[in-house]
């Protein structure tokens, strides 16, 4: 699986495209994040909403375990980039970003479901 690696102040995080995350879902090992405000839709095995700019106010919602995998996403990457990069600072070691969001995810054909917020 080719990963690309992020470097950014305390760490790094690795980006994916929708056909990774697809065969990662197949086996799910860890925390599915959708930071995307406002709600526009989230993809299957969503586990949390945080707000990509008060992610570290939803730390909740994370894995206790900050070398836990959460894989990150927002509609086209930027959110979740944000988010990605602010999680590496509070010292998560193990955070993954779906490089091109859910619109690439949709357009690739990929399911999206879209639910009301409850």
């Amino acid at each position: 699986m080719q990963v690309e690696v992020v470097q950014v102040p305390g760490g790094s995080y690795r980006n994916i495209a929708s056909e990774q995350l697809w065969a990662m879902l197949q086996k799910k090992d860890f925390a599915l994040i959708n930071v995307h405000i406002p709600y526009e839709g989230e993809l299957p095995q969503t586990d949390a909403f945080a707000p990509y700019n008060e992610v570290e106010k939803n730390l909740d919602k994370l894995p206790h375990d900050k070398a836990a995998k959460i894989v990150l996403y927002c509609m086209s990457g930027r959110m979740s980039a944000i988010a990605a990069e602010t999680l590496v600072k509070l010292g998560y070691t193990n955070i993954w970003n779906l490089k091109e969001g859910m619109r690439e995810w949709q357009q690739k054909g990929f399911p999206l479901l879209n639910k009301p917020l409850s």
